[in-house]
């Protein structure tokens, strides 16, 4: 009879919020009811319930990273510069995406504000209207790659580019406009495993294990390689590793979910699972191209068209190479997912919109169309013909490198706000590992810089 009771109160409290604000209490009383429960009797099942509960953005936005402009960089890596270099780096980068992404997790869950909302009430229209300008544009872009990858996907299976575009903006419409968070979420964790294809893939093909070893005892860069290639390559490596839009979308949606200062050590191990899930990823399609399309006639020129066509002769075969394809259509898929609502929530945060992906469509239709808009342009994009998409891609991974120092300037100054973060503000260690990461930023942009205008002083 009490718990009739206290369930009726709770719905006549809920009923009084407003329906973002609804739907997130109804989350977090789940949370309540969970922590209570484990108190009373504490049990693996039931931390493990409140855990798997409580993920779900850090790993989302980092299996969403490897987006399909992602997967066709990596391949494209292996297949120019093979294992030595690259596996390594991949590695390198593994702590370097945690860093960046664990303080978003802090900012998010301390503050209940997006990361675009904290740039505008901090530093004003100017700076906030920066920040939106780069995000925007890098989000457009990004997601023409993600449909680049869709197409290409769907090609294998004989569909036509128009509908492969099309099928794909309305499965990201959809999912974004008719579920409410916690069920956006799960729809898009689901989707986004299939990002895993690849390491099974990759085993399936028995790469060169020994080389494998070896690159990681024996770091080097190939020789003979044009210094302004690799470091464009190094550059795009960097771009689909970390990237503006996984700040934004990634602190909204910890808002969105309703993550509190108590639950910081759930989103940081969430943010570690994600991580090193992503790198396993990387390393893998590295490992798969960098062993069986490495070292053919012109690979080092090789779009993802003849990658794949290359791997029909590897021990994957043609089915492992139509798994390939079906990898590369989900990584677009989960990636222009997360990248639409990233764009949304920073834009309704900036304009001050009601802005939640628990609102229904009806009460929030410019917050949802946003985000929408500059998919719908993306995917247009990838049907002009004689478009150049191959270029198109690897660019878009430079420039996401190119704009990301400015926006972990943003975010290290926000961390390092007493006002603002209180006993969450970064710690010395955190604040020399955000900074060499900028410093690495800013040296490969300068280095790139300088070979563009001088390219044979290298």
């Amino acid at each position: 009879m009490a718990t009739d009771v206290q369930t009726k109160n709770i719905t006549d409290l809920l009923a009084s919020f407003p329906e973002d604000q609804r739907h997130r209490v109804a989350d977090r009383w789940r949370v309540h009811q969970l922590r209570e429960a484990l108190i009373q009797s504490p049990s693996f099942w039931k931390r493990l319930w409140l855990f798997l509960t409580l993920i779900g953005p850090g790993i989302l936005v980092m299996l969403a990273d490897n987006d399909a402009g992602g997967v066709i960089t990596y391949a494209q890596t292996g297949a120019a510069y093979g294992i030595g270099f690259f596996i390594p780096f991949l590695i390198l980068m593994v702590p370097v995406a945690y860093v960046v992404q664990e303080m978003t997790v802090r900012l998010g869950a301390v503050t209940r504000r997006g990361h675009a909302e904290m740039i505008w009430g901090r530093y004003g229209p100017f700076w906030g209207a920066f920040s939106l300008f780069d995000l925007v544009v890098a989000n457009i872009l990004t997601l023409v790659t993600e449909f680049i990858g869709i197409t290409i996907g769907m090609k294998i299976f004989g569909v036509p580019a128009v509908w492969s575009a099309l099928g794909g903006f309305l499965i990201v419409a959809g999912v974004l406009l008719f579920l409410r968070y916690h069920t956006w979420e799960r729809v898009a964790l689901w989707i986004a495993l299939g990002n895993l294809i690849f390491v099974p893939l990759a085993i399936a093909s028995h790469p060169h294990w020994g080389q494998v070893a070896s690159a990681l005892g024996s770091w080097h860069i190939p020789a003979g390689v044009a210094v302004s290639g690799f470091v464009y390559v190094i550059l795009a490596n960097l771009g689909t590793t970390i990237a503006p839009w996984m700040l934004f979308f990634q602190q909204s949606s910890v808002v969105d979910k309703g993550l509190t200062e108590k639950d910081i050590p759930i989103g940081q191990a969430d943010t570690a699972i994600g991580t090193i899930l992503m790198g396993l990823v990387a390393i893998a399609l590295v490992a798969l191209t960098g062993s069986w399309v490495y070292g053919l006639s012109g690979a080092g020129d090789f779009g993802i068209h003849r990658i794949m066509a290359a791997l029909v002769h590897s021990p994957i075969g043609s089915v492992g190479t139509a798994l390939f394809g079906l990898g590369l259509v989900e990584a677009g898929l989960i990636a222009a997912i997360a990248i639409t609502a990233s764009t949304s929530w920073a834009v309704g945060e900036a304009l001050k919109l009601p802005r939640s992906i628990n609102l229904r469509p009806q009460h929030a239709l410019p917050f949802y169309l946003s985000g929408l808009l500059g998919t719908a342009l993306a995917a247009l994009i990838v049907l002009l013909p004689h478009a150049p998409l191959g270029f198109l891609n690897l660019t878009v991974q430079v420039v996401a490198s190119i704009f990301m120092p400015a926006a972990m300037m943003f975010l290290l100054l926000l961390l390092n706000d007493p006002e603002i973060m209180g006993q969450h503000v970064n710690r010395p260690w955190q604040n020399m590992a955000a900074f060499s990461i900028v410093g690495l930023l800013m040296v490969a942009d300068g280095l790139y810089g300088f070979t563009v205008v001088f390219p044979h002083a290298l």
